[in-house]
């Protein structure tokens, strides 16, 4: 076991926070995701692999979380009422084919897998299907969700608010785009080392590419794509707030910038995901304006998508030699990608994981035991039919939440939920494209403890909080 530089921060900083108020540790925690290249702790025993340093700080945010409010509100997140249930019953699940399926269909079928190389590097290889560290450690994955969706339903249920939510998100946002300035700055300036401190997973970083002679921005993440997938889901929830009014011009200027780091990220992910959530954010806020006017209205937004068209074309028509590289820029990025060595690889990836799920008779290889490059057939190809039906009630669970009725709930509230959906929904929309193993990150699971915690009865929550506070000053008299 080694310990990181950024370890030792985190580990520092974690135990600092014990002490501080628990609204500071949600903050960090959110924080935390935005280090996706970041290990913590390497494991060179277990095949290579890393603790991140989202699932390091998680720890202290659930002992914080514990030190506060007890396990109760903890256990509450999984009661057979809530979401949580099934995601407990989904991880469960998921544990129990972790460690029995790999045996039971062991040599009936090949999978893509992990497999530890010489330099401690990792490479995907097809192999018979067998147990393996992947089983491990995407179990751990998986019951760290899990926790960072109780522990964050906790929080938001006793003390946490949406201003905590939204202030978080902004947060992030802003580190994430400052070390997206810092890694073009770096590449340019041959300074790269600089930035080896948040670099240090036990993956292929591939953080000096180009494509159509721009850099493509990776950030605090191994690639262009898992940037590009995760500043998808900050411009989602911020371009949410900021169609409906909230923050004012500051979280507008916050949501352009959002906009322009995934185009220079020139990731096929991040196209395709703007593509797909521009226009839902769209249709939402002009059909939501126009039954509440006191909303801000989408007529710019309009405009601004009317017009879009004409201006590219007149700029393109204008300037020919521009036209020429945007044309192959694109060429590159889309229409030829299927055709690429990295294209074709990932179709074998899908066409082995769907093979996998024929062989196993419908039931999965087990948690880890296969690859893809699509989260659907991930889940199907380790999980099954049980345990993709699972995962689907448990998103439509949470997205299906609304404010009580009748619960005094702030207006502001209201926009938090709804920009949390939207940033569960973009996680989806890139997974779907792009997602190779179960393991989603904490984020969406974080979104999804405060939906379903933010569309608790109002009065209850005000009145949980105020009776934490109170039992806190008669401790401290």
């Amino acid at each position: 076991m080694r310990v990181e530089f950024i370890g030792l921060v985190t580990i520092l900083l974690g135990a600092m926070l014990l002490f501080a108020p628990v609204r500071h540790s949600f903050t960090w925690l959110m924080l935390s995701t935005a280090f996706g290249a970041a290990a913590a702790i390497a494991l060179p025993g277990m095949g290579g692999a890393s603790i991140l340093v989202p699932n390091l700080f998680l720890l202290f945010f659930v002992l914080r979380i514990f030190m506060a409010f007890g396990e109760g509100q903890v256990f509450a997140a999984v009661s057979p009422s809530r979401a949580g249930f099934i995601l407990l019953a989904l991880t469960v699940f998921g544990l129990f084919t972790a460690l029995f399926f790999p045996r039971l269909f062991q040599g009936m079928t090949e999978t893509m897998i992990v497999e530890r190389s010489v330099g401690l590097r990792n490479i995907i290889s097809l192999v018979p299907l067998r147990a393996s560290s992947s089983n491990i450690t995407q179990t751990v994955y998986a019951v760290g969700g899990l926790v960072a969706f109780a522990s964050t339903f906790a929080f938001f249920r006793r003390a946490g608010t949406h201003d905590d939510l939204i202030k978080a998100v902004l947060v992030t946002a802003t580190v994430t785009l400052s070390f997206a300035l810092a890694d073009v700055v770096t590449y340019f300036t041959r300074t790269e080392y600089l930035l080896g401190f948040v670099r240090t997973a036990n993956y292929a970083l591939l953080t000096s590419a180009e494509k159509g002679g721009l850099k493509r921005i990776s950030g605090t993440f191994p690639e262009a794509s898992a940037f590009a997938g995760y500043t998808l889901v900050l411009f989602a929830i911020i371009a949410s707030l900021w169609l409906e009014g909230v923050r004012g011009r500051a979280i507008g200027l916050l949501t352009w910038l959002l906009f322009i780091a995934l185009l220079f990220s020139t990731s096929a992910t991040g196209l395709v995901g703007l593509a797909t959530i521009v226009p839902v954010l769209f249709f939402r806020s002009f059909f939501r304006s126009s039954a509440d006017r006191s909303r801000r209205p989408v007529l710019f937004v309009v405009a601004s998508v009317a017009a879009a068209p004409l201006i590219v074309f007149l700029v393109l028509a204008t300037l020919p030699g521009l036209s020429a590289g945007v044309a192959g820029f694109f060429d590159e990025m889309l229409f030829s990608k299927a055709d690429s060595q990295s294209g074709q690889e990932r179709a074998e990836w899908n066409a082995v994981a769907y093979k996998t799920f024929l062989d196993t008779f419908g039931f999965g290889a087990g948690l880890g035991s296969a690859r893809a490059s699509s989260f659907v057939l991930v889940l199907l190809s380790n999980l099954g039919v049980l345990g993709a039906f699972l995962f689907a009630l448990f998103i439509w669970s949470v997205l299906s939440l609304k404010p009580a009725v009748g619960s005094a709930q702030p207006i502001e509230c209201g926009s938090a939920i709804r920009a949390a959906k939207m940033g569960i929904v973009a996680v989806l929309v890139t997974a779907s494209t792009s997602g190779t193993v179960y393991d989603l990150g904490l984020m969406i699971y974080i979104l999804a403890g405060a939906t379903t915690a933010l569309t608790e009865p109002y009065p209850l929550r005000a009145r949980a909080s105020a009776s934490h506070t109170m039992s806190l000053m008669e401790r401290r008299s």
